[in-house]
Protein backbone atom coordinates (compact mmCIF):
# COMPACT_ATOMS: atom_id res chain seq x y z
CA UNK A 1 0.00 0.00 0.00
CA UNK A 2 1.65 3.14 -1.09
CA UNK A 3 1.83 6.03 1.45
CA UNK A 4 0.94 9.57 0.02
CA UNK A 5 3.03 11.23 2.56
CA UNK A 6 5.85 12.78 0.51
CA UNK A 7 9.66 11.28 0.74
CA UNK A 8 12.10 13.19 2.69
CA UNK A 9 14.29 14.84 0.80
CA UNK A 10 17.95 13.95 0.87
CA UNK A 11 19.99 16.29 2.93
CA UNK A 12 23.04 17.12 1.20
CA UNK A 13 26.39 16.49 2.26
CA UNK A 14 28.38 19.64 3.86
CA UNK A 15 31.51 17.51 1.51
CA UNK A 16 31.63 18.74 -1.91
CA UNK A 17 33.43 16.58 -4.43
CA UNK A 18 37.07 18.04 -5.27
CA UNK A 19 36.44 17.80 -8.58
CA UNK A 20 33.12 20.38 -8.77
CA UNK A 21 36.10 23.06 -7.71
CA UNK A 22 38.60 21.55 -10.30
CA UNK A 23 41.27 20.79 -7.78
CA UNK A 24 42.55 17.37 -9.54
CA UNK A 25 43.41 20.49 -12.48
CA UNK A 26 44.92 22.81 -10.87
CA UNK A 27 47.65 20.24 -9.47
CA UNK A 28 47.52 18.28 -13.13
CA UNK A 29 48.30 21.65 -14.69
CA UNK A 30 50.90 22.66 -11.60
CA UNK A 31 52.48 19.19 -12.27
CA UNK A 32 52.82 19.51 -16.30
CA UNK A 33 54.87 22.98 -15.33
CA UNK A 34 56.73 21.53 -12.48
CA UNK A 35 57.99 18.72 -15.09
CA UNK A 36 58.51 20.82 -18.30
CA UNK A 37 60.69 23.18 -15.93
CA UNK A 38 62.30 20.47 -14.40
CA UNK A 39 63.33 19.19 -17.62
CA UNK A 40 64.53 22.41 -19.23
CA UNK A 41 66.23 23.35 -16.30
CA UNK A 42 68.36 19.97 -16.06
CA UNK A 43 69.10 20.17 -19.96
CA UNK A 44 70.92 23.32 -18.86
CA UNK A 45 72.10 22.41 -16.13
CA UNK A 46 73.72 19.18 -17.52
CA UNK A 47 74.92 21.31 -20.78
CA UNK A 48 76.64 24.32 -17.91
CA UNK A 49 78.30 21.36 -15.92
CA UNK A 50 79.62 19.53 -19.12
CA UNK A 51 80.62 22.49 -20.85
CA UNK A 52 82.14 24.25 -18.16
CA UNK A 53 84.22 21.25 -17.00
CA UNK A 54 86.02 20.32 -20.00
CA UNK A 55 88.83 22.62 -19.81
CA UNK A 56 89.35 21.61 -15.80
CA UNK A 57 93.01 19.55 -15.61
CA UNK A 58 92.04 16.11 -14.80
CA UNK A 59 94.96 13.92 -13.29
CA UNK A 60 96.84 11.95 -15.26
CA UNK A 61 97.09 8.29 -14.68
CA UNK A 62 99.69 5.33 -15.23
CA UNK A 63 98.13 2.76 -15.71
CA UNK A 64 100.46 -1.30 -16.18
CA UNK A 65 98.45 -3.87 -17.65
CA UNK A 66 99.52 -7.66 -16.46
CA UNK A 67 101.38 -8.05 -19.93
CA UNK A 68 103.92 -5.59 -19.01
CA UNK A 69 102.09 -2.40 -21.01
CA UNK A 70 101.89 0.66 -19.63
CA UNK A 71 99.68 3.87 -20.68
CA UNK A 72 99.58 7.15 -19.15
CA UNK A 73 96.54 9.60 -19.97
CA UNK A 74 93.47 11.12 -18.23
CA UNK A 75 90.48 8.51 -17.26
CA UNK A 76 87.54 9.89 -18.98
CA UNK A 77 85.05 7.24 -18.03
CA UNK A 78 84.00 4.29 -16.30
CA UNK A 79 81.81 1.11 -17.17
CA UNK A 80 80.51 -1.41 -14.79
CA UNK A 81 80.67 -5.19 -15.12
CA UNK A 82 77.76 -6.43 -17.41
CA UNK A 83 76.42 -10.01 -16.62
CA UNK A 84 75.46 -12.46 -20.16
CA UNK A 85 72.25 -11.49 -21.32
CA UNK A 86 69.72 -12.77 -24.28
CA UNK A 87 71.55 -11.78 -27.40
CA UNK A 88 75.13 -9.99 -25.57
CA UNK A 89 77.80 -11.45 -24.09
CA UNK A 90 78.78 -10.86 -20.82
CA UNK A 91 81.98 -7.47 -20.17
CA UNK A 92 83.98 -6.87 -17.58
CA UNK A 93 84.19 -3.39 -15.60
CA UNK A 94 86.40 -1.00 -17.42
CA UNK A 95 88.14 2.30 -17.83
CA UNK A 96 88.33 4.98 -20.85
CA UNK A 97 91.33 6.57 -20.71
CA UNK A 98 92.44 9.78 -22.96
CA UNK A 99 96.04 8.48 -23.80
CA UNK A 100 96.63 11.38 -26.53
CA UNK A 101 99.92 10.73 -28.97
CA UNK A 102 98.03 9.89 -31.78
CA UNK A 103 101.19 10.12 -33.74
CA UNK A 104 102.65 7.23 -32.21
CA UNK A 105 99.59 4.83 -30.75
CA UNK A 106 97.18 5.55 -33.58
CA UNK A 107 94.33 6.35 -31.27
CA UNK A 108 93.35 9.09 -28.86
CA UNK A 109 91.22 6.92 -26.57
CA UNK A 110 91.77 2.97 -25.56
CA UNK A 111 89.26 1.01 -23.23
CA UNK A 112 91.40 -1.12 -20.68
CA UNK A 113 89.91 -3.66 -18.54
CA UNK A 114 89.95 -3.88 -14.82
CA UNK A 115 90.96 -7.51 -14.48
CA UNK A 116 93.76 -6.64 -17.19
CA UNK A 117 95.64 -3.47 -14.81
CA UNK A 118 97.90 -4.52 -12.53
CA UNK A 119 98.63 -0.95 -11.02
CA UNK A 120 97.94 2.36 -11.44
CA UNK A 121 99.28 5.14 -10.38
CA UNK A 122 99.59 8.97 -10.20
CA UNK A 123 103.22 9.87 -11.58
CA UNK A 124 104.38 13.55 -10.10
CA UNK A 125 106.18 14.86 -13.54
CA UNK A 126 103.35 13.40 -15.97
CA UNK A 127 102.76 15.87 -18.38
CA UNK A 128 100.09 16.84 -20.27
CA UNK A 129 100.86 18.97 -23.97
CA UNK A 130 98.51 20.93 -26.42
CA UNK A 131 100.18 21.54 -29.36
CA UNK A 132 99.38 23.11 -32.26
CA UNK A 133 99.35 19.87 -34.53
CA UNK A 134 98.89 16.35 -33.75
CA UNK A 135 96.93 17.06 -30.67
CA UNK A 136 97.25 16.55 -26.98
CA UNK A 137 100.69 14.66 -25.96
CA UNK A 138 101.25 13.05 -22.70
CA UNK A 139 104.60 11.90 -21.30
CA UNK A 140 107.86 13.09 -18.67
CA UNK A 141 109.47 15.80 -19.35
CA UNK A 142 113.33 14.54 -19.94
CA UNK A 143 115.80 17.45 -21.77
CA UNK A 144 115.23 20.87 -23.11
CA UNK A 145 117.57 21.42 -26.39
CA UNK A 146 118.76 24.13 -27.83
CA UNK A 147 120.31 22.64 -31.04
CA UNK A 148 122.49 20.18 -30.25
CA UNK A 149 123.08 21.68 -26.50
CA UNK A 150 121.49 20.24 -23.73
CA UNK A 151 119.87 23.08 -21.57
CA UNK A 152 118.58 21.12 -18.98
CA UNK A 153 118.17 17.43 -18.26
CA UNK A 154 116.21 16.07 -15.40
CA UNK A 155 112.25 16.17 -14.82
CA UNK A 156 112.59 19.51 -12.18
CA UNK A 157 115.51 20.48 -14.32
CA UNK A 158 113.53 20.60 -17.89
CA UNK A 159 110.64 22.08 -16.22
CA UNK A 160 112.56 24.42 -15.05
CA UNK A 161 113.59 25.60 -18.17
CA UNK A 162 110.61 25.16 -19.72
CA UNK A 163 108.97 27.58 -17.83
CA UNK A 164 111.32 30.11 -18.32
CA UNK A 165 111.95 29.79 -22.38
CA UNK A 166 108.82 28.93 -23.38
CA UNK A 167 106.88 32.30 -23.02
CA UNK A 168 109.03 34.34 -25.36
CA UNK A 169 109.39 31.49 -27.86
CA UNK A 170 105.59 31.19 -27.63
CA UNK A 171 105.50 35.65 -28.20
CA UNK A 172 107.75 35.56 -31.02
CA UNK A 173 105.36 32.87 -32.54
CA UNK A 174 102.75 34.48 -31.78
CA UNK A 175 104.55 37.72 -33.80
CA UNK A 176 105.41 36.07 -36.62
CA UNK A 177 102.01 34.59 -37.13
CA UNK A 178 100.10 37.66 -37.06
CA UNK A 179 102.50 39.64 -39.30
CA UNK A 180 101.54 36.13 -42.09
CA UNK A 181 98.08 36.98 -41.00
CA UNK A 182 97.27 40.48 -40.61
CA UNK A 183 100.11 42.67 -42.45
CA UNK A 184 100.52 40.43 -45.57
CA UNK A 185 96.60 40.40 -46.05
CA UNK A 186 96.54 43.76 -45.70
CA UNK A 187 99.24 44.07 -48.83
CA UNK A 188 97.46 41.47 -50.72
CA UNK A 189 94.41 43.65 -50.05
CA UNK A 190 96.27 46.60 -51.60
CA UNK A 191 97.32 44.62 -54.65
CA UNK A 192 94.22 43.31 -55.05
CA UNK A 193 91.93 46.77 -54.95
CA UNK A 194 94.97 48.15 -57.37
CA UNK A 195 94.53 45.34 -59.60
CA UNK A 196 90.62 45.86 -59.40
CA UNK A 197 90.46 49.27 -60.29
CA UNK A 198 92.84 48.95 -63.39
CA UNK A 199 90.14 46.65 -64.61
CA UNK A 200 87.26 48.65 -63.67
CA UNK A 201 88.96 51.59 -65.01
CA UNK A 202 88.84 49.64 -68.44
CA UNK A 203 85.42 48.49 -68.18
CA UNK A 204 84.37 52.07 -68.30
CA UNK A 205 86.41 53.66 -70.22
CA UNK A 206 88.39 51.44 -72.21
CA UNK A 207 91.39 49.76 -72.95
CA UNK A 208 93.65 52.46 -74.05
CA UNK A 209 91.69 55.51 -72.41
CA UNK A 210 93.94 57.49 -70.34
CA UNK A 211 92.24 56.43 -67.53
CA UNK A 212 93.34 52.99 -67.27
CA UNK A 213 96.88 54.14 -67.98
CA UNK A 214 96.56 55.92 -64.86
CA UNK A 215 95.45 53.37 -62.81
CA UNK A 216 97.62 51.17 -64.20
CA UNK A 217 100.68 53.35 -63.43
CA UNK A 218 99.07 53.74 -59.75
CA UNK A 219 99.07 49.69 -59.77
CA UNK A 220 102.81 49.43 -60.60
CA UNK A 221 103.46 51.90 -57.56
CA UNK A 222 101.30 49.72 -55.19
CA UNK A 223 103.36 46.80 -56.46
CA UNK A 224 106.14 48.80 -56.13
CA UNK A 225 105.38 49.77 -52.49
CA UNK A 226 104.14 46.41 -51.22
CA UNK A 227 107.00 44.23 -52.70
CA UNK A 228 109.53 46.25 -50.54
CA UNK A 229 107.13 45.96 -47.65
CA UNK A 230 107.12 42.44 -48.18
CA UNK A 231 110.88 42.07 -48.21
CA UNK A 232 110.87 43.76 -44.84
CA UNK A 233 108.18 41.45 -43.70
CA UNK A 234 109.77 38.54 -44.74
CA UNK A 235 113.21 39.66 -42.81
CA UNK A 236 111.34 40.46 -39.47
CA UNK A 237 109.51 36.48 -40.29
CA UNK A 238 112.28 35.07 -40.30
CA UNK A 239 114.62 36.73 -37.42
CA UNK A 240 111.51 35.77 -34.84
CA UNK A 241 111.63 32.25 -36.30
CA UNK A 242 115.50 32.08 -36.41
CA UNK A 243 115.22 33.02 -32.79
CA UNK A 244 112.92 29.89 -31.96
CA UNK A 245 114.48 27.49 -34.49
CA UNK A 246 116.21 24.34 -32.43
CA UNK A 247 114.45 25.34 -29.32
CA UNK A 248 112.80 21.77 -28.51
CA UNK A 249 111.76 19.55 -25.44
CA UNK A 250 112.16 16.04 -25.28
CA UNK A 251 109.56 13.44 -23.71
CA UNK A 252 109.56 9.53 -22.50
CA UNK A 253 106.26 8.44 -23.60
CA UNK A 254 104.97 5.83 -20.75
CA UNK A 255 106.23 3.10 -23.00
CA UNK A 256 109.46 3.74 -23.05
CA UNK A 257 109.66 5.84 -26.81
CA UNK A 258 111.47 9.42 -26.69
CA UNK A 259 109.65 12.47 -28.61
CA UNK A 260 110.96 15.84 -29.00
CA UNK A 261 108.25 18.73 -30.04
CA UNK A 262 109.75 22.16 -30.66
CA UNK A 263 109.41 24.61 -28.19
CA UNK A 264 106.91 27.24 -30.78
CA UNK A 265 104.62 24.21 -31.10
CA UNK A 266 103.72 23.56 -27.42
CA UNK A 267 100.62 25.88 -26.94
CA UNK A 268 100.81 25.09 -22.80
CA UNK A 269 102.00 22.24 -20.67
CA UNK A 270 101.03 21.39 -17.48
CA UNK A 271 101.77 18.83 -14.79
CA UNK A 272 97.95 18.38 -13.33
CA UNK A 273 99.37 15.77 -10.63
CA UNK A 274 101.75 18.69 -9.05
CA UNK A 275 99.08 21.27 -9.21
CA UNK A 276 97.49 23.45 -6.52
CA UNK A 277 93.93 24.21 -6.94
CA UNK A 278 95.49 28.03 -7.49
CA UNK A 279 97.45 26.56 -10.50
CA UNK A 280 94.54 24.19 -11.50
CA UNK A 281 92.80 27.57 -11.84
CA UNK A 282 95.83 29.11 -13.94
CA UNK A 283 95.33 26.31 -16.36
CA UNK A 284 91.39 26.75 -16.52
CA UNK A 285 91.23 30.37 -16.74
CA UNK A 286 94.36 30.17 -19.46
CA UNK A 287 92.38 27.59 -21.55
CA UNK A 288 89.02 29.10 -21.53
CA UNK A 289 90.69 32.69 -22.58
CA UNK A 290 92.47 30.75 -25.62
CA UNK A 291 88.84 28.95 -26.65
CA UNK A 292 86.85 32.55 -26.30
CA UNK A 293 89.80 35.16 -27.97
CA UNK A 294 92.22 32.82 -30.17
CA UNK A 295 91.05 31.14 -33.95
CA UNK A 296 90.38 27.18 -34.28
CA UNK A 297 92.59 24.86 -35.60
CA UNK A 298 92.89 21.12 -35.62
CA UNK A 299 89.65 21.04 -37.91
CA UNK A 300 87.88 23.02 -35.29
CA UNK A 301 88.29 20.24 -32.39
CA UNK A 302 91.11 22.52 -30.87
CA UNK A 303 91.96 25.91 -30.24
CA UNK A 304 89.46 29.26 -29.81
CA UNK A 305 86.04 30.09 -31.55
CA UNK A 306 86.17 33.50 -31.84
CA UNK A 307 85.35 33.96 -35.40
CA UNK A 308 82.43 31.21 -34.90
CA UNK A 309 81.24 34.18 -31.75
CA UNK A 310 81.74 37.39 -33.45
CA UNK A 311 79.82 35.64 -36.33
CA UNK A 312 77.19 34.50 -33.88
CA UNK A 313 76.54 38.04 -32.22
CA UNK A 314 77.07 40.34 -35.62
CA UNK A 315 74.59 38.01 -37.45
CA UNK A 316 71.76 38.19 -34.42
CA UNK A 317 71.82 41.97 -33.98
CA UNK A 318 71.74 42.32 -37.35
CA UNK A 319 68.97 39.91 -38.01
CA UNK A 320 67.24 42.10 -34.95
CA UNK A 321 67.54 45.46 -36.87
CA UNK A 322 66.82 44.15 -39.86
CA UNK A 323 62.98 42.16 -38.55
CA UNK A 324 62.04 44.95 -35.82
CA UNK A 325 61.26 47.87 -38.30
CA UNK A 326 59.62 45.78 -41.14
CA UNK A 327 58.10 43.17 -38.35
CA UNK A 328 56.16 46.63 -36.50
CA UNK A 329 55.60 48.61 -39.44
CA UNK A 330 53.61 45.24 -40.74
CA UNK A 331 51.95 45.01 -37.50
CA UNK A 332 51.19 48.75 -37.38
CA UNK A 333 48.73 48.53 -40.63
CA UNK A 334 47.37 45.36 -40.35
CA UNK A 335 46.44 46.73 -36.52
CA UNK A 336 45.94 50.31 -37.22
CA UNK A 337 45.11 50.82 -40.85
CA UNK A 338 44.12 47.88 -42.33
CA UNK A 339 39.78 47.31 -42.62
CA UNK A 340 38.97 44.19 -41.18
CA UNK A 341 37.88 41.63 -44.18
CA UNK A 342 38.41 38.59 -45.93
CA UNK A 343 42.02 40.01 -47.28
CA UNK A 344 42.83 41.02 -43.72
CA UNK A 345 41.73 38.06 -42.80
CA UNK A 346 44.19 35.74 -44.64
CA UNK A 347 47.29 37.72 -44.51
CA UNK A 348 47.02 37.02 -40.54
CA UNK A 349 46.51 33.25 -41.74
CA UNK A 350 49.33 33.37 -43.75
CA UNK A 351 51.46 35.04 -41.53
CA UNK A 352 50.12 32.42 -38.82
CA UNK A 353 51.50 29.70 -41.51
CA UNK A 354 54.86 30.98 -42.31
CA UNK A 355 56.07 30.62 -38.49
CA UNK A 356 55.73 26.98 -39.23
CA UNK A 357 57.33 26.76 -42.51
CA UNK A 358 60.70 24.68 -41.96
CA UNK A 359 64.20 26.67 -41.96
CA UNK A 360 65.65 25.21 -44.26
CA UNK A 361 62.65 26.30 -46.77
CA UNK A 362 63.68 29.89 -45.80
CA UNK A 363 67.20 28.94 -46.85
CA UNK A 364 66.44 27.75 -50.02
CA UNK A 365 64.75 31.33 -50.98
CA UNK A 366 67.44 33.31 -49.37
CA UNK A 367 69.97 31.23 -51.77
CA UNK A 368 68.12 32.02 -54.61
CA UNK A 369 67.03 35.09 -53.78
CA UNK A 370 68.98 37.06 -52.07
CA UNK A 371 72.50 35.40 -53.87
CA UNK A 372 71.96 34.42 -56.86
CA UNK A 373 68.87 37.38 -57.70
CA UNK A 374 69.85 40.52 -55.95
CA UNK A 375 73.83 39.85 -55.09
CA UNK A 376 74.19 38.74 -58.70
CA UNK A 377 72.39 42.18 -59.86
CA UNK A 378 74.50 44.21 -57.86
CA UNK A 379 77.89 42.39 -58.50
CA UNK A 380 76.32 43.16 -62.40
CA UNK A 381 76.01 46.57 -61.63
CA UNK A 382 79.11 47.78 -58.67
CA UNK A 383 81.27 45.14 -59.10
CA UNK A 384 81.76 43.47 -62.46
CA UNK A 385 85.43 44.28 -62.24
CA UNK A 386 85.82 41.81 -59.77
CA UNK A 387 83.57 39.74 -61.96
CA UNK A 388 85.67 39.89 -65.02
CA UNK A 389 89.14 39.72 -63.10
CA UNK A 390 88.50 36.86 -60.87
CA UNK A 391 85.23 35.33 -61.60
CA UNK A 392 84.99 35.95 -58.31
CA UNK A 393 81.31 36.73 -57.01
CA UNK A 394 81.25 39.76 -54.36
CA UNK A 395 77.28 39.83 -53.45
CA UNK A 396 76.59 36.90 -55.53
CA UNK A 397 77.16 34.13 -52.88
CA UNK A 398 76.73 33.72 -49.12
CA UNK A 399 77.49 36.60 -46.89
CA UNK A 400 76.94 37.83 -43.44
CA UNK A 401 73.91 40.21 -44.70
CA UNK A 402 72.11 37.41 -46.59
CA UNK A 403 72.50 35.31 -43.87
CA UNK A 404 70.79 37.86 -41.66
CA UNK A 405 67.95 38.80 -44.18
CA UNK A 406 66.90 35.02 -44.25
CA UNK A 407 66.69 34.75 -40.87
CA UNK A 408 64.81 38.30 -40.63
CA UNK A 409 62.36 36.68 -42.63
CA UNK A 410 62.17 33.41 -40.53
CA UNK A 411 61.65 35.49 -37.65
CA UNK A 412 59.22 38.26 -39.15
CA UNK A 413 56.17 36.26 -38.39
CA UNK A 414 57.21 35.77 -34.40
CA UNK A 415 57.77 39.87 -34.48
CA UNK A 416 54.43 40.97 -36.40
CA UNK A 417 52.03 38.42 -33.82
CA UNK A 418 53.62 39.64 -30.57
CA UNK A 419 53.36 43.19 -31.86
CA UNK A 420 49.82 42.83 -32.89
CA UNK A 421 49.10 41.34 -29.90
CA UNK A 422 50.83 44.40 -28.02
CA UNK A 423 48.82 46.75 -29.71
CA UNK A 424 45.92 45.47 -29.29
CA UNK A 425 46.26 45.46 -25.35
CA UNK A 426 46.70 49.23 -25.45
CA UNK A 427 42.83 50.29 -24.67
CA UNK A 428 41.09 51.79 -27.27
CA UNK A 429 40.16 54.39 -24.51
CA UNK A 430 43.07 56.00 -25.02
CA UNK A 431 43.27 56.20 -28.59
CA UNK A 432 39.82 58.22 -28.18
CA UNK A 433 40.86 60.73 -25.60
CA UNK A 434 43.82 61.42 -28.17
CA UNK A 435 41.54 61.89 -30.86
CA UNK A 436 39.62 64.02 -28.48
CA UNK A 437 42.35 66.55 -28.12
CA UNK A 438 42.62 67.00 -31.70
CA UNK A 439 45.72 64.59 -32.17
CA UNK A 440 45.75 62.39 -35.85
CA UNK A 441 45.70 59.16 -36.34
CA UNK A 442 49.98 58.72 -36.73
CA UNK A 443 50.62 61.75 -33.68
CA UNK A 444 48.22 58.92 -31.68
CA UNK A 445 50.02 56.34 -32.94
CA UNK A 446 53.53 57.73 -32.42
CA UNK A 447 52.90 59.67 -29.12
CA UNK A 448 50.13 56.91 -27.37
CA UNK A 449 49.93 53.38 -29.04
CA UNK A 450 53.41 53.23 -29.72
CA UNK A 451 55.44 53.61 -26.09
CA UNK A 452 52.68 52.16 -24.57
CA UNK A 453 53.56 49.01 -26.59
CA UNK A 454 56.91 49.07 -26.83
CA UNK A 455 57.30 46.32 -24.08
CA UNK A 456 55.48 43.82 -25.99
CA UNK A 457 57.60 44.73 -29.25
CA UNK A 458 60.58 44.01 -27.22
CA UNK A 459 58.80 40.63 -26.37
CA UNK A 460 58.50 39.44 -29.84
CA UNK A 461 62.13 40.67 -30.59
CA UNK A 462 63.39 39.00 -27.60
CA UNK A 463 61.57 35.52 -29.34
CA UNK A 464 62.84 36.39 -32.55
CA UNK A 465 66.22 36.63 -31.07
CA UNK A 466 66.56 33.65 -29.65
CA UNK A 467 64.94 31.47 -32.20
CA UNK A 468 67.39 33.16 -35.34
CA UNK A 469 70.54 32.97 -32.86
CA UNK A 470 70.43 29.13 -32.93
CA UNK A 471 69.35 28.33 -36.04
CA UNK A 472 71.89 26.31 -38.90
CA UNK A 473 70.08 24.75 -41.76
CA UNK A 474 69.54 28.03 -43.60
CA UNK A 475 72.89 29.17 -42.37
CA UNK A 476 74.47 26.18 -44.11
CA UNK A 477 72.92 27.67 -47.48
CA UNK A 478 73.34 31.48 -47.01
CA UNK A 479 76.82 32.11 -45.61
CA UNK A 480 78.55 30.50 -42.84
CA UNK A 481 81.87 28.46 -43.76
CA UNK A 482 83.11 25.46 -41.87
CA UNK A 483 86.49 28.06 -41.33
CA UNK A 484 86.66 31.68 -42.11
CA UNK A 485 89.52 33.19 -39.90
CA UNK A 486 89.29 36.63 -41.64
CA UNK A 487 86.40 38.54 -40.03
CA UNK A 488 83.95 40.70 -42.28
CA UNK A 489 85.16 43.45 -40.31
CA UNK A 490 88.79 45.84 -41.44
CA UNK A 491 90.11 49.55 -41.08
CA UNK A 492 89.04 50.27 -44.22
CA UNK A 493 85.55 51.93 -44.96
CA UNK A 494 82.53 50.51 -44.85
CA UNK A 495 84.78 48.81 -42.15
CA UNK A 496 82.00 45.74 -41.74
CA UNK A 497 82.01 43.92 -45.35
CA UNK A 498 78.24 41.81 -45.16
CA UNK A 499 79.06 39.94 -48.39
CA UNK A 500 82.06 38.10 -46.58
CA UNK A 501 81.38 34.54 -45.35
CA UNK A 502 81.89 33.88 -41.91
CA UNK A 503 81.40 31.33 -38.60
CA UNK A 504 78.56 30.31 -36.45
CA UNK A 505 78.76 28.54 -33.02
CA UNK A 506 75.29 26.82 -33.88
CA UNK A 507 76.68 25.24 -37.18
CA UNK A 508 80.34 24.68 -35.80
CA UNK A 509 78.43 22.22 -33.19
CA UNK A 510 76.97 20.82 -35.79
CA UNK A 511 80.77 20.08 -37.98
CA UNK A 512 82.43 19.32 -34.61
CA UNK A 513 79.64 16.81 -33.65
CA UNK A 514 78.84 15.30 -36.77
CA UNK A 515 82.20 15.91 -39.01
CA UNK A 516 85.15 15.64 -36.96
CA UNK A 517 87.29 12.52 -37.48
CA UNK A 518 87.58 11.93 -33.46
CA UNK A 519 84.32 12.25 -32.39
CA UNK A 520 85.36 11.08 -29.17
CA UNK A 521 88.09 13.74 -28.64
CA UNK A 522 85.21 16.10 -30.10
CA UNK A 523 82.48 15.53 -27.72
CA UNK A 524 83.55 17.42 -25.03
CA UNK A 525 84.39 20.83 -27.28
CA UNK A 526 80.33 20.11 -28.67
CA UNK A 527 79.29 20.42 -24.90
CA UNK A 528 81.56 23.31 -24.13
CA UNK A 529 80.21 25.50 -27.57
CA UNK A 530 77.00 24.57 -27.02
CA UNK A 531 76.96 25.89 -23.53
CA UNK A 532 78.97 28.91 -24.90
CA UNK A 533 75.92 29.51 -27.56
CA UNK A 534 73.46 29.32 -25.07
CA UNK A 535 75.02 31.77 -22.70
CA UNK A 536 75.35 34.46 -25.24
CA UNK A 537 71.80 34.22 -26.45
CA UNK A 538 71.03 34.36 -22.45
CA UNK A 539 73.30 37.43 -22.69
CA UNK A 540 71.49 38.96 -25.48
CA UNK A 541 68.20 38.58 -24.41
CA UNK A 542 69.20 39.33 -20.66
CA UNK A 543 70.33 42.95 -22.36
CA UNK A 544 66.74 43.11 -24.69
CA UNK A 545 65.02 42.03 -21.30
CA UNK A 546 66.88 45.20 -19.42
CA UNK A 547 65.52 47.67 -22.24
CA UNK A 548 62.39 46.09 -21.95
CA UNK A 549 61.84 47.00 -17.73
CA UNK A 550 63.43 50.54 -18.46
CA UNK A 551 60.68 51.01 -21.11
CA UNK A 552 58.14 50.04 -18.52
CA UNK A 553 59.28 51.38 -16.21
CA UNK A 554 59.37 54.82 -17.82
CA UNK A 555 55.92 54.38 -18.86
CA UNK A 556 54.31 52.35 -15.91
CA UNK A 557 52.08 55.60 -14.81
CA UNK A 558 50.56 56.40 -17.68
CA UNK A 559 49.40 52.79 -18.15
CA UNK A 560 46.42 50.56 -17.41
Amino acid sequence: MSSDRPRPRRLRSRYTNLAAHGEPWVWLTGGALAFALTMILGLLAFIAVRGASTFWPMPLELVELDDGRRALGEVSGRETAATAAEGREARPARRLIRTANFELSGTHYEWFDEVRIAASSLPEWATAVERLEGGRFHGFPKRLLHGDDVVAEGPAATWAAYEREHPPAWKRHRQAVRIDKVERGELQRRLRAARLAVVQAGLDSGADSPARVQAAARERDVVAHVEAETVALDEAVAKLRAANEGWRMEFETAAGDTTSLPLDGIVRAWQPNRLSLLGKLGVYGSRWGEFLGDDPREANSAGGVFPAIWGTVAMTLIMALLVAPFGVLAALYLREYASRGPVTAAVRVAINNLAGVPSIVYGAFGLGFFCYGLGAGIDELFFKASLVADSQPTFGTGGLLWASLTLALLTLPVVIVATEEALSAVPNSMREGSYACGAGKWQTIRRIVLPRALTGIMTGLIKAMARGAGEVAPLMLVGVKKLALELPVDGTFPFVHPEREFMHLAYLIYDVGFQSPNSQAAQPMVFTITFLLVAIIALLNLAAVWLRSRLRRRYVAQQF
